[in-house]
């Protein structure tokens, strides 16, 4: 086949007329080191901190260390395929996640792409994981209540919208149980759920996401994962991931609880980065900005001015402690940062005590004004009474003649530590709570069985609500107590027709 000349002048013509001048600037660095999800790179001489960095194969990092010689990075995702010699260049963004509604009832990875097998997520929203809490003038005092539907909570160590609430307890006491019954609780509570998994295996995060689905909780939840399997650097970045997409909708005048399970394993994720890219060890070789590590994660929770919408974060961080030491590192930094702990024990578990809450140590420093008007009235003398009974418990131990005032009080002690057990997955109404509550503190159990207060609960509760329901109506609607008559005579008449299994 003949090449005509004019075809080529004509096509050469065509391709000079259609020349466009594209000048392409990259900062572009060398990998000098790589491993254990660290990787570190010359000739990045203008990288940002917390800057995010693509290398040739497509893996992106984040810059951490800025120093005289290299950049220290560290790489959120598959490291192995990173090789000393290849480039890596800068991208002038720093480390951001999509938000919006379309994570709810999904579960993604700290870089917000899903791993539920559900698809692509459409979102066009980015927020930046790192970003400034809110300023105290945009703030207000927390004055509206979570109900968690867990008595021993809601009465004794209330949380508010806004609050930070510690759960700090050994492994295996419960705390995620608690965690995953607050949040079913919020069905139907104008509340949008955080779940953040630090650490867990995976099989346990599916269990708990299985858990929520069969509640119906996945409808207002968004499941943030960073498994066991995960790099350093994605558990690391796990809980501000969560924040981030919680701050979206805080902003849009939205009320968020959001849970960090748990916060001693990013502790030591970002204790092995930072050994990793050779800062100087602090105490138990962690680094010296751990403390900033869980505060300026933790101080982006709030509850905002009217003027900014007044939305809220409400978080509820964990800390696994060791043999119940809560003087440790993390756990006392963590304490001090938040707004209360609530503490669980292993003896208490042991003996069937569940939830597990040890309400002398535990305390909410927000306190009544996370409270209505009614739990407050019937819960007031309640941490009194089981601080005096536990001091009594321990003190009869010795001896058996009692008078009959420390018999009613070791009494009244041991129906109070069973009407506040609860079953798992089975959070209770506010209102009933406050009946149950109002029947204890005023006599009407002190004549039962300890045996039998788990079945009078239960028919209580459907007797008032099948004869008076204007009781569950009124605590709804008023937040405050009914007439105090109207209570007595519905428990009481409810009593005489109960009739005790024990007996």
């Amino acid at each position: 086949m003949g090449i005509n000349a004019e075809e080529i002048s004509a096509l050469l013509k065509q391709q000079i007329a259609n020349y466009e001048e594209k000048l392409s600037v990259e900062e572009v660095g060398i990998v000098t080191y790589v491993g254990d999800g660290i990787a570190r790179a010359h000739g990045l001489e203008n990288a940002m901190s917390g800057e995010l960095l693509e290398f040739s194969n497509g893996t992106v990092g984040m810059a951490q260390n800025l120093e005289a010689n290299d950049v220290g990075i560290m790489i959120l995702g598959d490291f192995d395929k990173i090789r000393e010699g290849d480039t890596v260049k800068r991208t002038g963004r720093i480390m951001e996640v999509p938000v919006g509604e379309a994570l709810i009832g999904r579960v993604v990875n700290p870089l917000g792409l899903p791993v539920d097998g559900l698809g692509e997520i459409n979102t066009d929203k980015k927020r930046p994981v790192e970003s400034p809490a809110t300023g105290v003038m945009d703030r207000k005092s927390v004055f509206e209540p979570v109900q968690t539907g867990i008595k021993a909570i809601d009465a004794l160590v209330p949380i508010g919208r806004g609050q930070r609430e510690l759960i700090i307890g050994d492994r295996k006491t419960g705390k995620t149980s608690l965690a995953i019954d607050a949040i079913i609780n919020q069905k139907g509570q104008d509340m949008i759920c955080i779940y953040v998994a630090i650490g867990q295996k995976e099989s346990t995060v599916r269990t708990q996401v299985e858990t929520l689905r069969r509640y119906g909780a996945m409808d207002y939840t968004i499941v943030v994962t960073a498994s066991a399997s995960q790099p350093a650097p994605l558990l690391f970045l796990a809980p501000y991931a969560g924040v981030a997409m919680g701050e979206e909708f805080m902003f849009n005048g939205k009320h968020v609880l959001i849970v960090y399970d748990d916060l001693s394993k990013q502790a030591v994720a970002y204790r092995e980065l930072s050994l990793l890219l050779k800062r100087p060890p602090g105490r138990e070789a962690y680094p010296g900005d751990v403390f900033y590590l869980h505060s300026r994660l933790l101080e982006r929770a709030a509850k905002l001015s009217d003027a900014l919408g007044g939305g809220s974060i409400t978080a509820l961080p964990f800390i696994e402690t060791q043999a119940g030491d809560v003087s440790a590192y993390i756990a006392t930094n963590v304490i001090s940062i938040t707004d209360g702990q609530i503490f669980l024990t292993t003896d208490s578990f042991n003996a069937g005590i569940r939830p597990a809450i040890d309400a002398g140590t535990s305390v909410s420093r927000v306190g009544g004004d996370a409270q209505i008007k009614a739990m407050k009235k019937v819960s007031g003398t309640l941490r009194l009474d089981l601080a005096s009974f536990k001091e009594l418990e321990a003190f009869t131990q010795f001896g058996s003649d009692l008078d009959s005032a420390t018999q009613f009080k070791l009494n009244r002690g041991k129906l109070t530590v069973e009407v506040l057990k609860q079953k798992l997955h089975a959070p209770l109404a506010v209102e009933k709570q406050v009946v149950i509550l109002f029947a204890l503190g005023h006599g009407f159990l002190d004549e039962l069985d300890v045996a039998d207060v788990a079945d009078f609960e239960a028919g209580l509760f459907d007797y008032v609500e099948n004869n008076y329901p204007e009781i569950y109506k009124h605590i709804v609607e008023t937040k405050d107590l009914p007439d105090a008559t109207l209570l007595e005579t519905a428990i009481g008449k409810f009593k005489e027709t109960f009739t005790p299994t024990t007996k």
